[in-house]
């Protein structure tokens, strides 16, 4: 059965989906991208910035399963620009310690949703 998570501290959905699902131990996040939950505005003033917003909006909907960056086994990274990887690298690595980290892809992308730079989405066990 699956169970549908929510929270405020993250951005609502623009379409016709869920922050995440739930199904049995496994949490599957839709992607986030760099919308502050608190104001709805996009935050895109630099790739690190941008990055870290996204990070901290995974962050709330792991949070509101009752889970954290530790039971993250799989991260899918899209990008509209390769040359932006080392510093969304750079802050993505501050969420995860290298040794148990996830496995994971990063993806160069023509366009993104609301053309920004970076999307990122998450699989989780409990």
């Amino acid at each position: 059965m699956k169970k549908i998570i929510h929270t405020q501290d993250a951005p609502a959905p623009i379409g016709p989906y869920n922050q995440a699902v739930l199904v049995g131990n496994t949490l599957y996040t839709s992607g986030q991208i760099a919308i502050d939950p608190a104001t709805g505005n996009l935050v895109t003033n630099d790739i690190q910035s941008e990055t870290r917003l996204v990070m901290e909006n995974l962050k709330a909907v792991l949070a509101a399963a009752e889970m954290t960056f530790e039971q993250v086994v799989k991260a899918s990274i899209f990008v509209s620009d390769m040359h932006n990887f080392s510093k969304i690298n750079e802050v993505y690595a501050q969420y995860f310690n290298e040794e148990t980290a996830p496995a994971r892809e990063t993806v160069e992308v023509a366009n993104l949703p609301r053309f920004v730079n970076v999307e990122i989405s998450v699989i989780a066990i409990k």
